[in-house]
């Protein structure tokens, strides 16, 4: 069932992909689902997020990754996204949560991104947009955690796949182990 449902919302993004240009004012890649917060606690909770980690939230959405970092965890976060409407969510959430002195939010192509400030990145992106990041990920420093919602990374090996409920957390660290 799990399959039909990943399937399903593939073809649905898919179908409304303007597919991976480089400027800032493109379509989005994905079209936004919200990360349920026990999965959004889970994924810091696998990332082992702590003091003086810096979280990067790739395709920020409403920004509850990086606002719950900020809270829980007191680390600085930065959300990235694409869509102009999901900065505006953002923003909106990061105030509303008094967070704004540790979370950043940009309107960014994370494909074009530097992301070697991170020591955590978050995802929940489509499988090949995964892979599409693995040259920016090779680059981040040894030792940093990467964690997505529901979608692997084709060719690389995750440290820890974690069920909860319809959802699968996976976590790799770097350097990436690629499979053989």
């Amino acid at each position: 069932m799990k399959r039909i449902v990943t399937i399903v919302f593939g073809l649905i993004i898919i179908s409304s992909l303007g597919f991976c240009r480089n400027d800032e004012s493109r379509t989005p890649d994905v079209v936004w689902v919200p990360t349920p917060q026990e999965v959004v606690d889970k994924m810091l909770e696998l990332a082992r997020v702590k003091a003086g980690d810096v979280v990067y939230d790739l395709g920020c959405g409403d920004g509850r990754i990086v606002v719950t970092a900020a809270k829980k965890f007191g680390v600085r976060a930065y959300g990235f996204d694409i869509d102009p409407q999901r900065i505006k969510d953002s923003k909106e959430n990061v105030e509303q949560n008094n967070v704004g002195h540790l979370v950043t939010i940009q309107q960014k192509d994370i494909f074009t991104l530097d992301l070697s400030p991170a020591n955590v990145v978050t995802l929940y992106l489509l499988p090949q947009l995964n892979v599409k990041l693995i040259p920016q990920l090779k680059k981040l420093r040894p030792g940093c955690r990467i964690v997505s919602h529901d979608f692997d990374m084709a060719g690389v090996r995750p440290k820890q796949v974690v069920e909860l409920g319809n959802h699968t957390v996976y976590l790799w660290e770097t350097p990436l182990q690629f499979e053989k």
